[in-house]
């Protein structure tokens, strides 16, 4: 292991969702630890670039829509051209529809399973692929408190990551031999475009402040330690896991 296991110098990782909120925050941990940025959004990269590049390491930006699985393979393929590795894989990039359960609509079913989880696995399996062959990898994939529990109006998301907790254990099984990580971060109530709805409705929002031990929302920057500690050596033995980052909502 190296003097410093948390070093993530020399190496690339690919940060979808990665032009705000928590992908934002998560490629920007990645960077301060040394690690090269490969980041997918469907808007401007600006701030995002101008954040990892004073971190002095390179960053390159693909635009694409993950609501399909039509960009994955040019994503994989461009990350390699510009790179020439691709050591960690970050799968954040998701969206979220609302209403009660009776009144959920098919497009939105499958609006958000389209891009929380079928593009999430199809992204694994192609960055997988170099991975395997090259002996080494870590995928870390944005999981949800609804990975854990029902919430409420969200039908398809809860569904979403709930299944990506599955496929992210089920990666691990297949890959931990071949030397790939294969992991999962669960992030509590922070704030971002997805909470947007939540944290504008002052009733919901006390009521979700009154569970969390910490008592406020967690800031995208917060999760970065997570993120670090899962794309690095000090994980190599870690396999299968979805680390919830909550604020302790969970414990209560």
């Amino acid at each position: 292991m190296a003097a410093n296991p948390f070093d993530l110098s020399g190496r690339t990782a690919l940060v979808t969702g990665a032009n705000t909120g928590i992908g934002q925050g998560i490629a920007l941990a990645l960077s301060e630890a040394g690690c090269s940025i490969v980041a997918v959004g469907r808007s401007s990269m600006e701030e995002t670039e101008a954040l990892v590049t004073k971190a002095g390491v390179r960053f390159h930006a693909i635009k694409a829509d993950l609501g399909s699985i039509a960009p994955v393979k040019d994503i994989v393929s461009e990350t390699l051209r510009v790179s020439g590795r691709l050591d960690i894989l970050v799968n954040n990039a998701g969206v979220i529809r609302r209403a009660d359960a009776v009144d959920f609509t098919e497009e939105d079913w499958d609006a958000v399973i389209d891009t929380n989880l079928k593009t999430a696995f199809f992204l694994s399996q192609a960055a997988g692929r170099h991975m395997i062959e090259k002996g080494s990898g870590k995928i870390i994939n944005i999981a949800s408190l609804l990975s854990f529990q029902g919430g409420i109006r969200i039908p398809s998301y809860t569904a979403s990551k709930s299944g990506l907790a599955g496929i992210t254990r089920l990666l691990a099984c297949e890959w931990a031999g071949k030397g790939v990580n294969v992991n999962a971060i669960a992030p509590g109530y922070f704030v971002t475009n997805n909470t947007t709805a939540l944290r504008d409705d002052p009733d919901r929002s006390a009521a979700i402040l009154a569970r969390i031990p910490a008592g406020r929302w967690g800031m995208p920057s917060e999760l970065g330690g997570a993120a670090v500690f899962l794309a690095s050596n000090a994980s190599d033995y870690i396999h299968g896991t979805v680390i919830p980052v909550d604020g302790g909502w969970l414990a209560r």
